[in-house]
């Protein structure tokens, strides 16, 4: 299972996004799809994001069952402890935000 979710991206992503997965929700992207095409859609999200952000999650084999990645400004830092991957929250304030992981 994947998930991409995507916000403020320009409209060529997301159409590039619904070629590959299931538009379930507006910027929320979903497909059962093999690593090689999830390293090659997480590229063009990369490179495509311009000022929005995007998160990416799929079913792994680790403790939680799930990995994911995330792009742009946004309140929620991925933190890893203990081998873990946890989501931590800025202030919300404009400044401090720091880039996704």
């Amino acid at each position: 299972m994947l998930v991409i979710v995507v916000e403020n991206v320009p409209p060529r992503l997301r159409g590039r996004l619904a070629v590959w997965l299931v538009e379930v929700r507006a910027g929320v992207y979903v497909g059962n799809l093999s690593r090689r095409v999830r390293e090659m859609l997480w590229n063009q999200v990369e490179e495509g994001a311009e000022d929005g952000n995007a998160v990416m999650i799929w079913s792994t084999n680790t403790e939680s069952g799930f990995d994911f990645l995330t792009l742009g400004r946004n309140r929620r830092i991925p933190l890893e402890v203990d081998g873990m991957k946890l989501v931590s929250f800025l202030p919300d304030t404009g400044e401090g935000m720091k880039e996704g992981w």
